[in-house]
Order: C-alpha cells, then sequence, then structure tokens
C-alpha cells in the first residue's frame, strides 16, 4: 500500500475502534468509573502506570487500586488518614510493589496540594509543539519528593530513549476530544496537535508492516519516525490513530 491507501485504511479502523466499545476491556476504563475531573486524571494516571502486561490483569489490579482508594481517588489522597493510608502496603502489580504504589499516593498529594494538580504540573513546562519539555518536567518533578531508586524505573525518561508508552496513552485520554466518548478531552491547555502515540510492541509491530517505521527499537526516536507520517494523515488529531494501530495488533492481530 502507498501512503495515501495507507492512511485510507487506518481512517477506516479509526472509526472502526474509536467507540464506547472499546472502553470496557481497556485500561481507560478505571477512569471512567468517575465524573469529577480530579478523580478521572488520578485514577487514569494510577491507571496508565500500571498498563503493561496483559489487559486482564492490568485491569484487575488497577480495581483494586480503586478499591483500596474507596473509589474516592482524589477525596483519599488529600484527606486519609494515616490507618488508611497504611492500606496502601498491600498492594503491587508486578514490579510495582507498595514501596512505589506509596511514593505515587504521597506525591500526588503534594503535587495536588503544592503544585495545582496533574494537569497543572503538565501544563507548567508545555509549549505549543513541543510536548516533550513537559514530559521531561514531569518526570522531573514526580521524583523529586525523596523517590526510592527502584521507583524511577515507573515513571518514562524521554531523555534516556523510553517511548514513555504509558505517559503518552495516559495524555492522550486526557487530552483528546471528539464525540465518540472514549478519551476525556477534559485539559484544554494542550494542543491534540502535540501528543505522541503511545508506542508499545503491538502499534510498533503494526507501524512496520504497514511501512511506516522503520527503525527496530521502540524508542522515543521511533516515536518521532512513526509522528512525522501520522501527522501527514492528520496534522490536528494525529494520535487518533492509537485506535487503529492498536486494535489491528491486538483484535486483528495484524
Amino acid at each position: 500500500m502507498n501512503l495515501s491507501e495507507i492512511k485510507s485504511f487506518l481512517d477506516e479502523k479509526v472509526i472502526k475502534y474509536n467507540q464506547p466499545d472499546f472502553i470496557e476491556n481497556d485500561p481507560i476504563s478505571i477512569p471512567h468509573q468517575f465524573e469529577k475531573k480530579e478523580d478521572i486524571e488520578i485514577a487514569g494516571f494510577l491507571a496508565a502506570t500500571i498498563a503493561w502486561g496483559k489487559r486482564e490483569q492490568i485491569l484487575k489490579s488497577a480495581n483494586w487500586l480503586m478499591k483500596l482508594l474507596e473509589y474516592s481517588p482524589a477525596d483519599f489522597i488529600l484527606n486519609a488518614s494515616h490507618h488508611e493510608w497504611s492500606q496502601m502496603e498491600t498492594f503491587y502489580y508486578r514490579t510495582f510493589t507498595s514501596v512505589d504504589c506509596l511514593y505515587f499516593m504521597q506525591t500526588l498529594k503534594k503535587i495536588y496540594e503544592e503544585k495545582g494538580g496533574l494537569e497543572t504540573l503538565f501544563l507548567s513546562e508545555y509549549q505549543h509543539g513541543d510536548i516533550k519539555k513537559a514530559l521531561i518536567h514531569f518526570r522531573n518533578c514526580f521524583l523529586s519528593f525523596g523517590a526510592p531508586q527502584r521507583t524511577g524505573k515507573h515513571v518514562a525518561n524521554i531523555l534516556k530513549g523510553a517511548s514513555a508508552k504509558r505517559l503518552n496513552m495516559y495524555l492522550r485520554w486526557m487530552v483528546r476530544k471528539d464525540n465518540n466518548g472514549v478519551d476525556f478531552g477534559i485539559w484544554e491547555g494542550i494542543d491534540s496537535a502535540d501528543l505522541l502515540l503511545p508506542l508499545d510492541v503491538h502499534t510498533g509491530n503494526v507501524s512496520r508492516k504497514l511501512g511506516i517505521l522503520k527503525r527496530k527499537q521502540n524508542d522515543i526516536k521511533a516515536v518521532d519516525e512513526v509522528m512525522q507520517v501520522l501527522r501527514s494523515f492528520d496534522k490536528a488529531d494525529p494520535v487518533k490513530y492509537d485506535f487503529a494501530l492498536f486494535g489491528l495488533g491486538i483484535d486483528e492481530k495484524f
């Protein structure tokens, strides 16, 4: 297929997968349990943080975490007692241990009390045309509250080549806005045009099979490469193609 044919093919798949029935089996279902802005962004951030591995296990663990947060993430993080905090010590997901979980929770509390919240923190270094500065600043700030050394691996470092799949997925959830009801679009200060593809093994493999990605590693350089093509397909909303690439990889074994 030439680029025009690839675009038409992916446009059809976007329509197929960017639908409400996509939500149920995806980690985005976790923040969709909530209506309050702060609950959505906190639940989304935590769900995205553990979004690697089998989707059913991600959802099981993310729902467990919401239960520990008493299905009120913002209120719990801001107002929980010492006794209530201690229940977070039971949580783990693969290499994301109770040590990491407690640091994440305590840091989220500080971000909302001292930095104005997750949206404000991302926006503080965001510049139109470049989301990378926001990703770098977010990581630096998030780990600045005395993070255990082991916890750093759970916040992607694009300066060391990471694709930042989970952070970019989270930003897609918060920023993209259309009438399909999957992504939330509650962060209006970031332009959808600047979002980056949440590159993982599935979207990477499909991109290579389509010929829109040559680089073998799933790193930030590969993200830059594939984004050049996706922006040529839709300059205003290039990461809508995440639905197509991911759906082709997961559901259609393309």
